[in-house]
């Protein structure tokens, strides 16, 4: 399979800090990939270079060990240096047209989408600065300490990606066990997940359940992009 086609495929999308409360990462990935994690994250802005290099070698390890795709967030540098699969960048980062530029066209670029107009502009051919995005993250669904400051959209932006989007969409921003069928309900049919898994107190069983629970609910047809 091609990366866009595991990208489509995914369901359970794992955003981690170098240091996850659940454990050492080394330890606390080969859980949750074993149970259905289909792609992580490398997210930690408060790491230097070349400790978050070393962490991040640790993720490439064991994502190719489970067949799980492995992004870094924002920092193009070290994702190439990582051999990472790709990279996410928020819409203050750079842009997902000079991501693709520095990572070349196989890798996958991953979007944050905050109102309805994100989405749109990640629609439009006509923003290719944002077209460049193979996927994008649509939230904070629900209010989260991972991103203070950073108002709740709620069900309805879902809704709207849902019905809207042209790429496959993750929901992220304090979904889990406990508000995750409300978001299936407004649409979705991917979910990134921090404080779910890398706080939870049996890892592996938590993204078991989730990922079970996301794999009941059909894909839409790829060409609905959600």
């Amino acid at each position: 399979m091609t990366l866009n086609e595991r990208l489509l495929a995914a369901r359970l999308y794992l955003v981690t800090p170098g240091e996850p409360p659940a454990g050492p990462l080394d330890e606390f990935l080969p859980r949750v990939l074993e149970a259905g994690v289909d792609i992580v994250q490398l997210r930690d802005k408060h790491l230097e270079a070349r400790p978050l290099l070393e962490l991040a070698a640790v993720v490439r390890r064991r994502t190719l060990e489970f067949g799980a795709l492995f992004l870094v967030n924002d920092r193009v540098d070290l994702a190439i240096a990582a051999e990472a699969d790709g990279v996410h960048v928020g819409q203050q980062d750079l842009s997902p047209a000079e991501a693709r530029r520095q990572m070349g066209p196989q890798a996958l670029i991953g979007l944050s989408t905050h109102a309805p107009g994100e989405i749109l502009d990640a629609a439009s051919s006509s923003s290719s600065a944002s077209s460049e995005a193979d996927y994008i993250a649509v939230g904070p669904v629900y209010a989260t300490p991972t991103k203070p400051g950073r108002p709740a959209v709620g069900p309805d932006l879902l809704r709207f990606a849902a019905e809207r989007a042209a790429q496959p969409f993750f929901a992220i921003g304090g979904v889990d066990a406990g508000n995750l069928a409300e978001v299936l309900a407004a649409g979705a049919r991917r979910i990134a997940v921090v404080r779910a898994l890398t706080e939870a107190a049996d890892p592996g069983a938590a993204a078991r359940w989730l990922s079970q629970a996301l794999r009941t609910t059909p894909l839409p047809h790829p060409q609905d992009g959600s």
